[in-house]
C-alpha cells in the first residue's frame, strides 16, 4: 500500500504536467508488478521502496530537452546500455544508475527487468 497522498505528488510535479503522467505511468507499472511497493514522497525526489529503497523519481536537475523524469536504481553490477544516462559506483559492488524516462514506449521490459533486479538487490540488503 503506498504512503503518499495525491497532493504530495501533484505538489511535486507542480507546474509539470508530463512529467507527471510520465511517474503515474512509471508507479503504476512498478506498483502492478510489485504490489508490495511502499512510495515515499521526498522534496528532491519519490522514493518507490520494499525493505530498502530500489527505485529514485527526480527531475533533471539541468534542461535535457523534451520534458523528463529521472529514474535511478541500484544494482550490484553497472548496466552497460546507451539507456543509461549516468552511472556511479558510490560504494564498491553498488552501482547507482540514472534513465532519462521522456516516453511512456521505454516502460518495456528490460527496464522493468532492471526495476526487479533492483528491488531484489535493496531487499537482500
Amino acid at each position: 500500500m503506498p504512503d503518499f497522498s495525491a497532493m504530495d505528488v501533484l505538489r511535486f510535479f507542480d507546474r509539470r504536467p508530463r512529467e507527471l503522467e510520465l511517474y503515474q505511468a512509471f508507479a503504476a507499472k512498478v506498483l502492478a508488478a510489485r504490489p508490495d511497493t511502499h512510495i515515499r514522497v521526498l522534496k528532491s525526489q519519490i522514493t518507490l521502496e520494499n525493505r530498502h529503497g530500489f527505485a529514485f523519481v527526480s527531475l533533471p536537475r539541468r534542461k535535457v530537452g523534451e520534458p523528463s523524469v529521472v529514474v535511478s536504481i541500484g544494482l550490484p553490477y553497472r548496466i552497460s546500455s546507451p539507456r543509461i544516462w549516468m552511472a556511479v559506483e558510490p560504494y564498491p559492488n553498488r552501482w547507482t544508475h540514472h534513465l532519462l524516462l521522456s516516453d511512456e514506449t521505454q516502460l518495456d521490459a528490460e527496464l522493468m527487468g532492471w526495476i526487479t533486479e533492483a528491488a531484489a538487490f535493496a531487499a537482500a540488503k
